[in-house]
């Protein structure tokens, strides 16, 4: 089945979600890296419950039950959240092949959620129909979020 339409706006939360765990686990020193890729995951899993279940039983359930066929509509239109933390948990896993450490792992991981951030907000204002501008304006506020998030992790450290 074709999808007609794709939510993005779930992928940058995602990665901001994920970029922040990211900062919160390396807070408290040097995070193993499974765990930091489970974290990562199981965050991403969590939140993505959390959106589906604010979607179904939000403004839903008060009109009508949902059917199983609308159900999974909203776990598939918010499955971006989850897609979103691979990415990073890859760069996690990954970073030992490139010769970086623990630390180094994790600011690549968090280079790579902002990147993350801000691709998915110029794919979810691309699909909205944005103006050229407006997509550089979205990509351009998406950094601004994700340089907050990585200059927390420096001020953080300190």
């Amino acid at each position: 089945m074709r999808r007609t339409h794709a939510d993005y706006t779930g992928g940058v939360y995602g990665s901001m979600l994920a970029a922040s765990v990211i900062v919160g686990a390396g807070t408290l020193g040097d995070f193993p890296r499974i765990e930091l890729m489970l974290l990562l995951l199981l965050t991403g899993g969590v939140f993505w419950i959390a959106h589906v279940h604010a979607h179904l039983f939000g403004a839903r359930l008060a009109q009508r039950p949902p059917d199983r066929a609308v159900v999974l509509r909203v776990c598939r239109e918010e499955w971006t959240i989850v897609k979103a933390a691979l990415p990073p948990a890859t760069a996690v896993g990954v970073s030992p092949v490139l010769g970086l450490g623990v630390q180094g792992g994790q600011w690549f991981a968090l280079a790579v959620a902002v990147a993350g951030q801000v691709g998915w907000s110029v794919a979810a204002a691309r699909q909205a129909g944005a103006t050229r501008r407006l997509l550089v304006l979205s990509a351009l506020v998406n950094l601004v979020l994700g340089l907050v998030i990585l200059l927390s992790k420096l001020w953080l450290k300190h």
